[in-house]
């Protein structure tokens, strides 16, 4: 008897629900199935980087599972006809997978789970990718949660109930060998996928995000024990670089969990514990954005509160390729954007600073920079990334939306004060004095001289004036 475990976003062997009830499935061979879907892998909103990253993590998942004395089968093409043909290929009699939460998700999964009833194969789905799932954190009338905090407070009574249930490993049993006569593609090549990438990612696979999860929570010094003070500071290494495997399922969300909660008992004492309560609550955070895209699916369309759907946003081609390029005048913006299109990936403070420039101060549509960030990131996740587009345009969940308009000059001496954050991304920069160095265009002629940089020329003059767009953004967002 055979039974399929249908990889998506749970490229992990350990730690898996589905992977592992399909192992204990009664007398059943497991095959482990991957499909490249061509209408993914095509889609507007595909990252290079981030397909160069799954296809990094097919092949450690491949190595893991021969490790095992098994193997993982690719196929290629729409995602339900060719579940059903393997399916019917090898009489399999049930089909495994974790949840996905997001619209495009929830309708292939429906539409797998018809399927497989109407050729008569069971379909058996689990909790994944959330700590606590869409409907499990309600308020006292039952409802979804649309502000943060409370959610927050709820969240952590849950888990702290379910602490036991939710920090249990799931067990990885033995694993039978698959049929020679079982056919699969090879994973292919950035080339044979007709993509390129020319970003630094980060290696894929389970066993490289967990020694980043090892790295991060073991450093009391610099890691998890110095998250709360580190985290914003842009020019270290004060986060814990785990979304690109969140994201594809390399890593659990539990996982990080568990080692949080076991620091907390064992090792952690005052700032620590503090640091490590601040990085359990972006955990928080992103079964937020989860249960939101879930339960509010418009979100993924438009804003979550309407009326702001409404804003009459200028949407200026041109400042909106100087803001991609990196090229605004404003150093600590410059740098954040030519971070991203150099690693694929961008400092979440920096995020939430180029994200209110761009609909703050460049007056533009939050959803043009959502796309931007889904065709360059390499952790794009459609949940947080709608998430804090939509924070920091003031369209979303939050309870003071509008009016927070960051200063792109103070955000950067704020959280970068010696601009070696700026330096490191924007090199023309790099002989600028502190004092000059988020407000070049402040800089005298002479200084300018000394350090050999010619504002205007060598490196661009603000292409806005930050404190007029700010009432300018005040003014479109007054929505009755």
């Amino acid at each position: 008897m055979t039974a399929i475990h249908w990889f998506r976003r749970d490229l992990r062997l350990h730690d898996n629900p589905a992977f592992s009830a399909a192992l204990h499935h009664t007398n059943a061979q497991v095959l482990p199935l991957f499909i490249l879907d061509d209408a993914i892998l095509s889609a507007p909103a595909i990252a290079p980087a981030r397909v160069a990253f799954l296809l990094d993590s097919l092949r450690a998942l491949d190595a893991e599972l021969q490790q095992h004395g098994t193997r993982l089968i690719i196929r290629r093409g729409a995602s339900i006809p060719t579940l059903r043909a393997i399916t019917e290929e090898t009489s399999a009699t049930a089909v495994y997978w974790n949840r996905d939460y997001s619209p495009f998700a929830k309708k292939r999964d429906a539409q797998a789970a018809a399927m497989l009833h109407e050729i008569g194969v069971a379909a058996f789905d689990f909790a994944d990718t959330m700590i606590l799932g869409p409907d499990a954190v309600r308020t006292k009338e039952d409802r979804v949660y649309t502000v943060f905090t409370p959610f927050r407070r709820t969240w952590r009574t849950l888990v702290d109930a379910n602490r036991d249930l939710l920090l249990a490993e799931h067990e990885l049993p033995a694993i039978a060998p698959l049929p020679a006569s079982i056919s699969s593609l090879p994973i292919p090549s950035m080339a044979e996928l007709g993509q390129a990438n020319n970003q630094i990612i980060p290696p894929g696979g389970e066993q490289a995000g967990l020694a980043q999860l090892r790295a991060f929570t073991q450093d009391l010094s610099a890691g998890i024990g110095a998250y709360a003070s580190r985290r914003d500071l842009m020019a270290e290494t004060g986060t814990s670089r785990l979304s690109a495997y969140l994201r594809l399922g390399c890593v659990a969300p539990w996982a990080c969990l568990r080692a949080a909660n076991t620091i907390s008992f064992m090792e952690a004492m005052g700032e620590n514990q503090a640091s490590i309560e601040t990085w359990v609550s972006e955990l928080a955070w992103r079964d937020f954005y989860y249960q939101i895209m879930a339960n509010f699916p418009h979100v993924m369309q438009g804003a979550f509160r309407p009326k702001y759907n409404a804003i009459a946003w200028e949407n200026d081609k041109q400042l909106f390729a100087a803001w991609c390029a990196g090229q605004t005048g404003y150093p600590i913006i410059d740098a954040a954007m030519r971070q991203l299109r150099q690693e694929a990936w961008m400092h979440n403070r920096a995020r939430m600073i180029v994200a209110s420039f761009l609909t703050k101060d460049l007056l533009i549509d939050w959803r043009w920079g959502e796309r931007y960030f889904m065709q360059m990131l390499v952790d794009g996740d459609p949940a947080s990334n709608n998430g804090g587009w939509q924070w920091a345009a003031g369209t979303g969940t939050d309870a003071q939306p509008y009016f927070r308009i960051f200063n792109p000059t103070s955000q950067g001496q704020k959280f970068d004060p010696q601009g070696s954050y700026v330096r490191r991304y924007v090199p023309e920069l790099a002989l600028v004095p502190d004092h000059y160095i988020h407000a070049p265009w402040a800089m005298p002629a002479a200084e300018q001289n000394r350090v050999g940089i010619t504002i205007g020329r060598d490196y661009p003059m603000p292409i806005v004036d930050h404190a007029v767009q700010r009432e300018r953004a005040l003014a479109i967002y007054r929505i009755k």
